[in-house]
Order: C-alpha cells, then structure tokens, then sequence
C-alpha cells in the first residue's frame, strides 16, 4: 500500500518546550508592522528531517514485538556454548524459527494497520485543518469585506456631511462679506449726516434754529450708530460660528481621511490571498493589541463627529437667515430715516425759499416806499425853500414899511396882510417842517427796515445753500439698498 500525502516527520525524543504564559516585553510603538518577517527554522530545513534519517540509521534490536509473545522462559533458553563437537553451531530450534516468523509476520500485520489507520486519521486531520483554515479564512475575508462596507457606508456619510458643510461654510463666508460690506456702507451716511450737522451749525441769525431737519438728522445719526452696533454684534457672531464650522470640517476630513486609510488597508487585507505576494511570518503579532475601539465606539466617534458637523450646520442656516432679516431690517430702518430727512430737508427748503420770496416781495416794496418818500422829501424842502422866499418877501415888505415916515405909518389893509402872510407862512413852514421830519423818520425807518430784509435775505440765502446744495448735494450720493445690503 501505498502513502499519498506528506511524508510523516519524526518526532523529537526530548519534549518540546511549552510556550511562556508571560506575553515578551514590548511596547506599543514596536508594533509588528517594523519587525522583521519570522522565518522558522522547518522552512530552512530539507524535505524530510534529519532526525528521520537519523532513526532509520539505528541498528534494530530484537525484543519481544507483542504482549501476547513475552519470549522464552529462562529454562528453556538454549545455553551459549562456543564450542561443540563437529563444529555445528546452533541457537534456535526449528519450531522457534517458525514461532518467530509467525511472530514477525502478525507484528508486520499489526505495524501496517495500525499504519493505515494512521494514514487514514492523518487524511482525516490534514482534510480537516485544510477545511478548517478554509472556513477560518472565510470567516475572516468574510468580516474583513463586512468591515470594508461599514467603512464605506461610514465614508459616503461623512462625504455628504462634508460636502453640506462646505457648501454652508461658504454661504455663511459670503454672508460674512455682504456684512462687512454693509458695515463699511453705513459709515458713508454716517459721515454724510455729521456733515450736514456741522453745515447747520453755518446758519445765521434767526435760521439759526433747532427745525426739525436738525431733530431728524439726530435720529438718522442716532439709528445709523444702533445698526452699526447690531451689524458689529452679527458680525461677531458669524466669526465665531465660521471658526466652529470650520473646527467641524476639520474633524469630518481628519475622520474622513483615516477612514480612508483605514479602507485602504482593509482592502488589501481583503484582497490577500495564500499566493499573493509579499506574505511574511511576524513573530508575536497576535500578542500585539494596538487596537483604541471596539465597533461601538467606533461608529459612535464617526456619528458625533457628523452630529456635531449637522448642529454646526444647522446654527449656521439659523445664523444666515438671521443675518439676512438684520441686514434688511437695517437697510429698510436706515432707508426710512434716510427719507426722513430728506423731506425734512424739502419742506425746510419749500419753507425757506417761500420766506426769501416773500422777504424780496417786501424789500421791493420796501425800496419803492423809500423811493417816493425820498422823492416827498424833496418836494417837501422845494416847498419849504419856495415858502421861505416868500416869507423873505413878505418880511422884507414889512421891514421896508417901518421905515415910512411920520403920519405914513399907517395900519393900513396892505399892514394887516402882510402880517397875516407872514403869519400864515410861518404856520406853513412850522407843518412844512414836521412833514420834513416826520418823512425823515419814516424813511429812517424805511432804510431800517431794508437793511433788516436785507440781512434776512442773506441769512435765507446762505440757509438755502446749506441745505439745498451742501447738504442736499451729499444726500444725493447716499448709498442705495443693494449696497446697504451687501449684495454689490
């Protein structure tokens, strides 16, 4: 009969030394990954040992094969005698020679079928090690695939959550830019009603006034600071939500990142096979333990990380919607000051032009009086210059006839007249000379009275620059509401 299989190895006499309880010293930084591959010794070791060779070399010595053949009884042992006559030697009889061929032939009967039964267990133990190796094999390519696949599902999902959250990182980047924008867009009006503030502070006299152009200049001052305050505050608020959302991307794509590693050394490992190459013995690496999680907390490490990326991605939609209504609360709150003051501006305008015109209305008037009072005047003193030439006549009549001699002195009509015109151009000149004055007060007054709508004219002028073309001129530039809002 022949053996199919390998060739039995002999066994070693002496007894194999049992394996330490005690695991060898190591550490967890000399991982398995730097040893060198373990070579035994039975690879180096020819086909069959030296030890078979050296047991089959052995010179065989009888001795009893069977329990049931003890040997022959002291008595009947055939004495050892060197010598005998005629040279005949002889140790055994016939029926011993026969006895021991019988014996031989039943222990060579026994030896080759306890030798096919070991054969027949050998096939048995060497099938069932292959079969075993084989299921042992499977099941580990079999989790090793299954690990793959958790790896897989684990990565698509932090690949979502990754790419969700760079896609509201970067809405939430330029929502951080529109409120920068509209921040830097409110100290424009902000300066430009200071300006307008300081330009009223140029009003003269009796414009000069708190109007309520100047009250809603505050307000817009007063509403403009509030919502440079509240866009600084979201502003805050959007910096620190970027540095969480980024702290989170960071965490998806380290995860993300061993993830990847950790597939790509799976599906190697799930991709080895017995033939594949590259395939060393490492002494002591299942005694080796550099393992940091089990299932659970694996996956559960995985889930915080995306949980945490979705509340941070979740704050930061609440945060931009937020965003959005401030900057068009502010926008429309700013806008409706804005208007505010502009029409302040245009009836305080309205108003003022309607006093200048009614102040040049009035002056005109004013330098017409003057005019004729002026021109009374002169009539009044040609009057007044006529009548004192007449009183010199008449005077010079009553002077030349005092000197009329004696009797001639008479109180004649021509006497009693001219003292009556004498009289009566005295009274006429005494009321010709209060016309004189009272015509000199009044044009005294009339002049006073031009030179004060004079000097309101100047003061409604400058007011009218100020307001219609300093003023005005810089409103005209405010920003519109696509800039306040950040979207330019």
């Amino acid at each position: 009969m022949e053996l199919y299989g390998y060739p039995l190895k002999a066994k070693s006499h002496q007894p194999r030394t049992p394996p330490p309880k005690v695991l060898p010293a190591s550490t967890m930084s000399a991982s398995y990954k730097n040893r060198s591959p373990y070579r035994p010794e039975s690879a180096s070791m020819p086909w069959l040992p030296n030890s078979y060779y050296k047991a089959a070399a052995l010179n065989p010595t009888l001795s009893p094969l069977t329990e049931s053949f003890p040997g022959l009884p002291p008595s009947k042992m055939i004495p050892f005698v060197s010598e005998r006559p005629g040279g005949v030697f002889s140790r055994h009889t016939l029926d011993d020679w026969h006895r021991s061929n019988m014996t031989n032939y039943k222990e060579s009967e026994t030896t080759r079928h306890n030798a096919e039964r070991l054969r027949a267990d050998l096939n048995r133990t060497i099938k069932d090690v292959y079969q075993q190796a084989k299921r042992s094999q499977g099941e580990s390519t079999q989790n090793l695939g299954e690990r793959v696949n958790d790896i897989e599902y684990w990565k698509s999902e932090l690949c979502n959550e990754l790419d969700a959250m760079i896609r509201e990182t970067n809405s939430l980047a330029d929502m951080q830019k529109r409120l920068e924008r509209a921040l830097a867009d409110t100290e424009g009006p902000f300066q430009v009603a200071h300006k307008c503030l300081l330009n009223r502070e140029k009003r003269m006299g009796i414009d000069l006034v708190n109007d309520d152009v100047e009250k809603q200049l505050i307000t817009e001052i007063k509403i403009i600071r509030s919502c440079r305050e509240r866009l600084q505050q979201c502003l805050d608020t959007v910096n620190a939500q970027l540095m969480c959302n980024k702290e989170a991307r960071q965490e998806l794509e380290k995860d993300l990142a061993d993830k990847q590693m950790g597939q790509h050394i799976d599906s190697k490992c799930y991709q080895l096979k017995n033939h594949s190459r590259g395939l060393h013995f490492f002494k002591g690496v299942e005694r080796i333990d550099a393992t940091v999680s089990v299932p659970e907390t694996w996956a559960r490490f995985t889930d915080n990380n995306i949980f945490r990326s979705q509340s941070a991605r979740a704050a930061s939609a609440k945060l931009r919607a937020s965003t959005e209504s401030l900057l068009m609360g502010t926008a429309d709150e700013m806008w409706r000051q804005f208007s505010k003051v502009n029409d302040a501006f245009t009836s305080r305008i309205t108003e003022t032009a309607n006093a200048k015109s009614k102040i040049q209305t009035h002056l005109a008037k004013t330098r017409q009086e003057i005019f004729q009072i002026e021109t009374k005047i002169q009539v009044i003193q040609k009057t007044i210059r006529d009548k004192e030439a007449q009183l010199k006549v008449a005077q010079t009549r009553l002077d030349e006839r005092t000197r009329r001699p004696n009797v001639e002195l008479c109180r004649d009509a021509a006497q009693i007249r001219l003292v009556q015109e004498v009289n009566e151009i005295n009274e006429t000149l005494r009321n010709l000379h209060q016309c004189l004055r009272a015509s000199e007060d009044m044009l005294q007054m009339l002049v006073r009275s031009k030179g004060v709508l004079e000097h309101d004219l100047v003061v409604k002028n400058n007011s009218l620059f100020i307001d219609q073309e300093r003023c005005m001129g810089m409103r005209k530039s405010y920003p519109s509401t696509v800039q306040i809002l950040g979207y330019v």
